[in-house]
């Protein structure tokens, strides 16, 4: 949104070397057009006409002069929210890599995978299983990523039988948050088929939450669908995970005690995060239907489980094997559905 010839020439040249197409125009048609381009480069006039709409704020919103930036400027940029009040031609390296981090953080949000974080309702309810089953079943549609968040689970991968595959484990990764490649997180992860682990070992030791959060974010933003299982405490670690799931899955049997415990740990979960849902593990000894349970927990239903024939036995000679009527791998489907349904999903 440019009035002056030669700075919409300065932005053209820009732009195509950015990669970005540019369309210019007197204002915004729409609120849609103007939250939906990758990047908003305008003028002052522009800047003040643009606030005037109460348009909402924005990232990369960029006011551009030709001379010396005066207080006028500075006092529009302020009014419509931009990031940056940049001259030109002396800027063009600037609006460059302002103009080249819009590009890739709209690549990144185009493919940005769903998030799921699995606790159990209480101790022993299957939640390790039931994410490592979500992990793997998520896998065989694209790229998924299971995320070990409990440091005393003895470590996800002997679930899968893969103790003995190399690659990295919790305590081999130095990390202190910041932003991780996941091309280069997922090569150095033990692998099986499209499903990439991070596991936990079995020394224990807790988790900061600043790599966790990194790690989730990383395989979110290349693509893959993030499976985290996340321990029943109340640590950084467990929150920062939970509050980065579109969706949070808490796995509970069909038991008055479970029910009652599931019901506690749900009141927990959803000041964290209000997008939670129970898995209700069957048989039920006292004859609880699955929405019975759903309802004395206070969370939507995401799925009924039968039991999955010979599991401990399975877990214990090799790990988890899933057929295509595992009664895990129905759940799971029930649970995928309703989370590339999610809102905070579908937005991604």
């Amino acid at each position: 949104m440019l009035g002056d010839p030669v700075l919409r020439d300065d932005v053209d040249r820009v732009t195509a070397a950015a990669g970005a197409h540019v369309v210019h125009t007197s204002e915004p048609s729409s609120r849609k057009v103007w939250t939906g381009a990758i990047a908003v480069l305008l003028d002052a006039r522009a800047a003040h006409r643009c606030a005037e709409r109460a348009l909402p704020r924005r990232g990369h919103v960029v006011l551009l002069t030709r001379a010396e930036p005066l207080a006028t400027d500075w006092e529009a940029a302020i009014a419509v929210g931009a990031q940056h009040v940049l001259t030109l031609p002396a800027q063009d390296h600037e609006l460059m890599a302002e103009l080249t981090g819009a590009v890739e953080t709209a690549l990144e949000n185009d493919r940005r995978g769903a998030v799921a974080a699995v606790i159990a309702g209480r101790g022993g309810a299957g939640a390790s299983v039931f994410a490592t089953a979500l992990a793997r079943t998520a896998s065989t549609n694209a790229g998924a990523l299971l995320v070990d968040a409990d440091p005393w689970g003895g470590g996800i991968d002997l679930l899968l039988g893969s103790e003995a595959e190399a690659g990295l484990r919790w305590p081999d990764l130095e990390l202190q948050g910041g932003r991780l490649t996941y091309a280069a997180l997922r090569d150095a992860l033990p692998r099986h088929g499209a499903l990439s682990v991070l596991s936990g070992s079995r020394s224990g030791g807790d988790i900061d939450a600043a790599p966790l959060s990194a790690v989730i974010d990383a395989g979110s933003r290349g693509g893959a669908t993030v499976v985290s299982d996340v321990p029943r405490r109340a640590t950084a670690a467990a929150e920062t995970a939970l509050s980065a799931a579109d969706l949070v899955v808490m796995v509970t049997p069909a038991d008055v005690r479970s029910c009652a415990a599931t019901a506690a740990a749900a009141s927990w979960v959803s000041t964290v995060n209000p997008n939670a849902g129970v898995v209700v593990r069957g048989p039920s000894p006292g004859g609880l239907r699955s929405s019975e349970v759903a309802e004395i927990v206070g969370l939507p239903l995401l799925a009924a489980m039968r039991p999955q024939p010979g599991l401990a036995v399975m877990l214990e000679r090799g790990g988890l094997r899933l057929g295509r009527r595992s009664p895990l791998v129905a759940a799971a489907q029930r649970v995928l559905a309703v989370l590339q349904q999610h809102p905070a999903a579908r937005a991604a």
